[in-house]
């Protein structure tokens, strides 16, 4: 089943050595970051949009993958002359606080945009500055579309979409991500919160902005320490793992270091604390001396080297 979905885009992010080296996998030369301009994009979400359709969070983890490289055109209109940007990179984003009409948290496909810095190019930046560009449409493929309600494929059923049913709104579940085609500039999106997204300015990186203030040195600390600090959480994640294994506990070990990875000092000093605590009831510290166990005999040839 093929898809168009609306969305939102919006202002520019920052361009570092990372976001570069993503960018070049697409470029036959190497770009540098006076050559392009970055934006990010709302794909599509998990709310029930203008058409009672829904993507599911399965869809939107597979579509987050799919849409890496995707061309951004006007209109859904196919023709090489029209594509304007590219993506080189997705994450889905939760939302806290918000809830869908069907009462799950809100997440979204949040895609990072590039585009050539060319002077053919200088009105379509303009226009997507000043927020003139930015509503934007997803083209894709699912593999089901099922009614809400039933279960059943969507209009093979009786029930219709944005009625509700004992309280239950109908809607149709978009189940499957099978494949991503592109983005489009369109006025209307289908799904409301679609589109370019905003930012205050341009962004600058912690680097760009210590070099600009006479701090380099301060960052290069902070650096250092924090490197420190990664270090030693690694060491402590290490040591609560290697007492959990010692204390007999019938957790996983790779599951063990997949809990570790997610907790706090304050949390991994705790588990230490207690997985020490039964390491040692099972393997007591034992002396090498034994001579409170045994009677040595008085006047043996040895005798004189005993204490």
């Amino acid at each position: 089943m093929n898809v168009n979905k609306q969305a939102h885009c919006g202002g520019t992010a920052a361009v570092d050595e990372q976001e570069l080296s993503q960018i070049n996998r697409f470029s036959r030369k190497q770009l540098t970051a006076d050559e392009v301009y970055t934006f990010a994009v709302r794909l599509c979400d998990n709310e029930v949009d203008r058409d009672a359709e829904r993507f599911e969070n399965d869809t939107l983890d597979g579509l987050a993958e799919l849409f890496v490289g995707k061309t951004g055109i006007f209109d859904h209109n196919w023709a090489a002359a029209g594509q304007t940007a590219r993506i080189y990179r997705t994450e889905v984003v939760d939302e806290p606080g918000v809830l869908t009409a069907v009462g799950d948290p809100g997440r979204y496909v949040k895609g990072y945009a590039y585009i050539l810095r060319t002077p053919g190019n200088e009105e379509l930046i303009a226009q997507l500055e000043g927020g003139i560009l930015k509503e934007v449409s997803v083209g894709c493929a699912v593999g089901r579309s099922v009614c809400s309600i039933c279960g059943k494929q969507a209009g093979s059923c009786s029930h219709k979409k944005g009625e509700r049913y004992e309280n239950k709104l109908c809607y149709t579940k978009l189940e499957g991500a099978v494949d991503a085609f592109e983005w489009s500039f369109v006025a209307v999106p289908a799904q409301p919160k679609a589109g370019v997204m905003k930012t205050k300015g341009k962004s600058l990186t912690l680097k760009q902005l210590a070099l600009k203030h006479g701090c380099q040195n301060e960052l290069d600390c902070l650096e250092q320490e924090a490197a420190l600090g990664r270090k030693y959480l690694a060491g402590l994640r290490r040591e609560v793992v290697r007492l959990c294994g010692l204390s007999k506990d019938d957790v996983d070990h790779r599951m063990m270091e997949r809990i570790a990875e997610k907790l706090e000092e304050s949390e991994l000093l705790e588990l230490k604390r207690v997985y020490g605590g039964q390491a040692a009831k099972r393997f007591p510290v034992m002396t090498q001396l034994e001579h409170h166990t045994q009677t040595a005999a008085v006047g043996g040839a040895d005798g004189a080297f005993l204490i």
